[in-house]
């Protein structure tokens, strides 16, 4: 409460003690209740093995110890969890920390959008029954706009192929594609790859004769989005997000050799380490791995 007091001072009059108390999770009545001197309530519910000081401690030390940037209180707290520290504590309790001590991530603006002609459903039940595609253009000081094109598992927002290149033309759609393939079955042939659809936007580069011809003899097959729907790709597009997020936009790349090796080493990263809270707070390579087990358990 002491915390609280000094937060309230520091605002001098500026916000409202009711807002205050708000943002910080704390009841008004225990505010006042310390400030003429009463003894606080204890808070309700099973008492904690761990005090409010040792998990600020330990939340300080996964925000520090993230190879990611402004992740929000749900992971945080799965790190908690399921990491080295293995806590057992509430999502609301650390949220309540975090706000505390101004450790939250920026929250982000929710556009409210029409009525959309697909139903919203994009995410698949099992691996490689759809992919994702799309590419993105990022700036280096040797090779000016180089491009990113990247292919993802709409199972577990796994990135399974990726390619970059100086000119985002059908040939560099076409190479992150049979990167994917080769990846995940093994070599680029006739329908290695059947079964699998491939979403993807209505740019020249995926809707070439060329990129169309190598899709079609891998055995997969064309599922383009909705025009004016972007959702419809929206796990490829998140993870371009991420990407810029979380590599592009935080490095100045000198060249493109350099892109591509950072580049890399942030995809490897991902896959093992971004955690998704859509696949209970797994990351896509654990996802993947739980799920053929399963299936091998259930043989």
């Amino acid at each position: 409460m002491e915390e609280v007091k000094e937060v309230i001072a520091d605002m001098n009059g500026r916000a409202p003690v009711a807002v205050v108390c708000e943002i910080l999770g704390v009841a008004r009545s225990s505010y006042y209740a310390s400030v003429r001197g009463e003894k606080v309530p204890a808070k309700r519910g099973p008492k904690t093995e761990v005090s409010d000081e040792r998990l600020t401690e330990a939340i300080r030390e996964v925000i520090e110890e993230s190879p990611f940037y402004g992740e929000g209180y749900r992971k945080v707290w799965a790190r908690l969890r399921f990491g080295r520290h293995r806590m057992r504590v509430g999502k609301r309790r650390v949220l309540r920390l975090m706000r505390l001590h101004g450790l939250l991530a920026p929250v982000r603006r929710v556009h409210k959008r029409g009525r959309r002609a697909h139903d919203g459903k994009i995410v698949t039940e099992v691996p490689n029954e759809m992919w994702g595609a799309d590419a993105t253009k990022f700036w280096t000081e040797e090779n000016g706009w180089c491009w990113f094109f990247g292919v993802v598992d709409h199972f577990n927002s796994e990135c399974v192929g990726w390619t970059v290149e100086e000119v985002g033309d059908r040939w560099a759609a076409m190479e992150s594609l049979r990167c994917g393939v080769r990846r995940v079955f093994g070599s680029f042939g006739k329908d290695v790859a059947r079964g699998v659809r491939l979403r993807h936007d209505w740019g020249s580069q995926y809707t070439a004769r060329d990129f169309q011809a190598d899709l079609r003899f891998a055995g997969l097959e064309s599922t383009p989005a909705y025009v004016g729907e972007p959702e419809c790709n929206g796990v490829v597009e998140r993870f371009i997000r991420t990407l810029k997020e979380q590599c592009i936009w935080v490095h100045r790349f000198r060249d493109i050799e350099e892109a591509r090796e950072i580049i890399g080493e942030f995809i490897e990263r991902y896959n093992e380490g971004w955690i998704l809270e859509r696949l209970g707070y797994r990351t896509p390579v654990q996802a993947r791995v739980d799920y053929y087990r399963e299936c091998m358990e259930a043989a």
